[in-house]
């Protein structure tokens, strides 16, 4: 029944790369879409832009108003981008700082009880949503954008596309 050149043998062993567009799409489509709505209500709802101002200037971060500005403004663009596929790379290198800055600062001090082994700390780290945010935007940039982002559409126009 199985043998060494069974396809079923291989779908389950190695996947089916004809496939891996779907999964591309809806991971960047929402991460686009969280991080707009996010960063808009960061830019544009002002309790929730007050908030932000606050934690700012709660962990000490110089310039709270502006860096608060641009990070939602980052958040808001960056996640625009990402949902139609421009510049699906450079958004989540950015993205990827972001998180970094949110789990040192925030993350760490706020979220992972104090006074725990190695063992539950790693737990509590890899439980928090930016980690998951990090090995998704590290995905994203190993296997590009997809078929379906302008990112693809302007590398197939210059001649560059892989067309995986």
């Amino acid at each position: 029944m199985f043998t060494q050149s069974s396809p079923l043998i291989k779908k389950l062993l190695v996947g089916n790369r004809n496939w891996e567009w779907i999964p591309i799409l809806v991971a960047r489509v929402s991460l686009g879409l969280f991080f707009s709505v996010s960063g808009y209500n960061k830019l544009f709802v002002p309790e929730r832009h007050a908030d932000l101002i606050n934690l700012m200037k709660e962990i000490g971060v110089p310039f709270h108003e502006f860096m608060a500005i641009f990070l939602a403004s980052v958040e808001f663009f960056g996640g625009l981008l990402l949902i139609v596929g421009l510049f699906s790379t450079i958004v989540a290198i950015v993205l990827i700082i972001v998180m970094i800055v949110a789990i040192t600062t925030v993350e760490i001090e706020q979220v992972i009880p104090k006074d725990i082994g190695p063992l539950d700390w790693l737990s509590w780290f890899i439980y928090l949503p930016q980690v998951l945010y990090i090995i998704l935007f590290v995905w994203l940039i190993t296997t590009g954008p997809g078929r379906f982002s302008l990112d693809y559409l302007i590398a197939d126009k210059l001649g560059i596309n892989n067309h995986n």
